[in-house]
Protein backbone atom coordinates (compact mmCIF):
# COMPACT_ATOMS: atom_id res chain seq x y z
CA UNK A 1 0.00 0.00 0.00
CA UNK A 2 2.83 2.42 1.05
CA UNK A 3 4.20 2.03 -2.74
CA UNK A 4 1.26 2.71 -4.33
CA UNK A 5 0.72 6.09 -2.22
CA UNK A 6 4.18 6.99 -2.84
CA UNK A 7 3.62 6.35 -6.80
CA UNK A 8 0.03 8.54 -6.36
CA UNK A 9 -1.64 5.17 -7.34
CA UNK A 10 -4.03 6.09 -4.72
CA UNK A 11 -7.18 8.15 -4.67
CA UNK A 12 -8.78 7.02 -2.32
CA UNK A 13 -8.27 5.11 1.10
CA UNK A 14 -11.24 3.08 3.42
CA UNK A 15 -10.29 1.62 6.53
CA UNK A 16 -11.99 0.00 9.33
CA UNK A 17 -10.98 1.03 13.05
CA UNK A 18 -11.81 -1.47 15.82
CA UNK A 19 -11.75 0.16 19.46
CA UNK A 20 -9.04 -2.23 20.79
CA UNK A 21 -6.38 -0.08 22.59
CA UNK A 22 -2.51 -1.77 22.09
CA UNK A 23 0.46 -0.36 24.11
CA UNK A 24 1.84 2.53 22.06
CA UNK A 25 0.75 1.87 18.74
CA UNK A 26 1.70 1.42 15.42
CA UNK A 27 1.98 3.40 12.28
CA UNK A 28 -0.38 2.36 9.68
CA UNK A 29 1.82 3.35 6.71
CA UNK A 30 5.65 3.28 8.79
CA UNK A 31 8.10 6.04 8.27
CA UNK A 32 8.13 7.88 4.78
CA UNK A 33 9.11 11.58 4.14
CA UNK A 34 6.84 12.13 1.31
CA UNK A 35 3.82 13.55 2.81
CA UNK A 36 0.51 13.12 1.08
CA UNK A 37 -2.45 15.39 2.38
CA UNK A 38 -6.05 13.71 2.52
CA UNK A 39 -9.35 14.48 3.27
CA UNK A 40 -11.68 12.95 5.10
CA UNK A 41 -15.29 12.27 2.84
CA UNK A 42 -17.09 9.71 5.06
CA UNK A 43 -17.17 7.88 8.35
CA UNK A 44 -19.82 5.31 10.02
CA UNK A 45 -19.72 3.46 13.42
CA UNK A 46 -21.50 -0.26 13.35
CA UNK A 47 -22.21 -1.45 16.32
CA UNK A 48 -20.53 -1.45 19.29
CA UNK A 49 -17.58 1.17 17.79
CA UNK A 50 -16.24 -0.31 14.46
CA UNK A 51 -15.85 2.64 12.52
CA UNK A 52 -15.63 2.96 8.58
CA UNK A 53 -13.91 5.50 7.59
CA UNK A 54 -12.93 7.09 3.92
CA UNK A 55 -10.35 9.44 3.16
CA UNK A 56 -9.88 11.05 -0.62
CA UNK A 57 -6.27 11.43 -1.41
CA UNK A 58 -5.98 15.36 -2.15
CA UNK A 59 -4.02 16.37 -5.74
CA UNK A 60 -4.35 19.66 -5.89
CA UNK A 61 -4.41 21.77 -2.54
CA UNK A 62 -7.66 24.10 -2.33
CA UNK A 63 -8.90 26.08 0.60
CA UNK A 64 -11.73 24.49 2.80
CA UNK A 65 -13.99 25.60 5.49
CA UNK A 66 -14.03 22.70 8.22
CA UNK A 67 -10.61 21.30 8.64
CA UNK A 68 -11.22 18.09 7.74
CA UNK A 69 -7.53 17.93 5.57
CA UNK A 70 -5.15 15.81 7.17
CA UNK A 71 -1.53 15.21 6.56
CA UNK A 72 -0.63 11.31 5.34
Amino acid sequence: MHTLIEHDLVDQLRLMVYPVVLGAGERLFGETSDKKLIRLVDTRTVGDGLVFITYDVVREVQPRLGGSDKVL
